[in-house]
């Protein structure tokens, strides 16, 4: 009689694999960066793959404006941008990993 659980070794060996794929991707995308805009590029937000934000750009006409809840706003949505541009580029960095299989939990 065969051994139902035959492949489960082959299973856990590609799952290991995998694993360890993605944690190198995870890895190298920390370094990678996008850029999010608002106001026309007026304010600019870098955020990295590991979704921490790296560089905030303001242009000081904005700021001459005194408008401090408008620099708020444009940030907050240059912000929002990177992130969205990062889980972006880290879904499409994964895809290359898991062959485009969506793995629930992944990002």
């Amino acid at each position: 009689m065969k051994n139902p659980f035959g492949n489960m070794g082959n299973i856990l060996k590609q799952a290991q694999a995998m694993q360890a794929q993605m944690a190198k991707v995870q890895e190298q995308a920390a370094s990678k960066t996008v850029t999010g805009t608002a106001g026309g590029g007026s304010i600019m937000v870098t955020a990295n793959g590991a979704m921490q934000l790296v560089g905030i750009v303001i242009d000081p006409e904005v700021v001459k404006s005194g408008d401090v809840e408008m620099v708020q706003d444009l940030v907050m949505a240059a912000s929002n941008d990177a992130l969205r541009k990062a889980r972006e580029m880290m879904a499409d960095e994964m895809k290359s990993v898991t062959g485009g299989m969506n793995v629930p939990g992944l990002l």
